[in-house]
């Protein structure tokens, strides 16, 4: 048969026919890969954390009515804000001997490598308790505190009992102890800092100091930011330790009034747990936007806000179930 005027002829095969294998497997809906051990798994922990949120509020030996009581009791809250002020006080003062020991085990000096390392090992061997009992006794062994000429005449002579306080002893004690943990953080954030990045300051003839503060630390935060904050939660914990020197925190106090009231003794401990849940939460919060802070320039995009991981969670949710139903 001739073609008609005017057609074009294709020297091309025909299209395949509709119904072929490839249209026909492109029209398939694609299910979900089942995972029965997910769901099995979930279940498992949901049950498993029901029964622990009944056993909390069905036994009555949590006594919530006295938790409710004494939660925000004046006598609690004057133990939370010594808490408070021991925390942030040794916080600010470890940190800073953490960057001087850190300094120190990175100097060329032979004396400061040592001196950094000996009081390093010696601290992160010896029990925190000791090191605040040792310190609380210290009056025995030294009566007086001078400052001068070693062997010679004496410029300054200090009473050790009218400056020991007991507040002064648990933050000297916690400082010493978060120091030794806070330098081995800040120094591996500075060797974290790729060695390029000293070639370049030292090329442009920066001083050493100005190198340190304005490229290699900020920096470094980036890695010393997560582990310290580590160190600042265990801080917040290991101030429970005060009550042995006699300065009533919050855990004292609850210790004081469960000896004063021997049938609160489980309300007050329950008391003092739920205030260092908040403390270490309001912390995790805080490193989590310092380190999304810190992120800028290092990643492509910021990691997601809690809030929008909620948000993506929920959307997430909607559409599995959707699917589900779908099926």
């Amino acid at each position: 048969m001739s073609e008609p005027p005017g057609a074009a002829v294709s020297l091309t095969e025909a299209p395949p026919p509709a119904d072929t294998p490839a249209k026909q497997l492109a029209a398939q809906r694609v299910l979900p890969l089942r995972r029965p051990g997910r769901w099995i798994a979930t279940a498992v922990v949901l049950v498993l954390a029901a029964q622990f949120v009944h056993g909390l509020i069905a036994n009555p030996f949590y006594q919530w009515d006295r938790f409710a009581y004494w939660f925000l009791r004046p006598t609690i809250l004057d133990g939370l804000l010594i808490t408070l002020e021991v925390t942030a006080y040794s916080a600010v003062l470890g940190l800073l001997g953490g960057i001087l020991l850190a300094l120190a085990r990175l100097s060329k000096s032979p004396v400061l490598r040592s001196v950094s390392w000996v009081y390093i090992w010696a601290l992160r061997s010896i029990p925190l308790i000791v090191v605040l009992l040792f310190l609380y006794n210290f009056s025995a062994l030294y009566q007086t505190l001078s400052l001068g000429v070693p062997f010679g005449p004496a410029f300054f002579t200090f009473d050790e009992s009218r400056l020991a306080t007991d507040m002064a002893v648990a933050v000297i004690g916690l400082s010493l102890n978060e120091a030794a943990y806070a330098a081995e953080v800040v120094r591996g954030g500075i060797l974290s800092v790729d060695q390029g990045q000293h070639e370049a300051a030292s090329a442009l003839g920066l001083p050493k100091g100005y190198q340190f503060r304005r490229i290699v630390f900020p920096q470094a935060l980036r890695s010393i930011t997560p582990n310290y904050v580590n160190q600042l939660i265990g801080l917040i914990k290991s101030t429970s330790l005060v009550f042995y020197v006699s300065l009533l925190d919050l855990f004292g106090t609850a210790q004081a009034m469960g000896s004063t009231y021997p049938g609160d003794i489980v309300p007050l401990l329950l008391v003092s747990t739920v205030w260092y849940l908040i403390l270490t939460s309001v912390v995790s919060i805080i490193q989590f936007y310092v380190e999304r802070y810190y992120a800028r320039g290092a990643t492509r995009t910021l990691p997601p806000t809690p809030l929008q991981k909620l948000r993506a969670g929920v959307t997430d949710l909607r559409a599995r179930v959707r699917r589900e139903a779908a099926v």
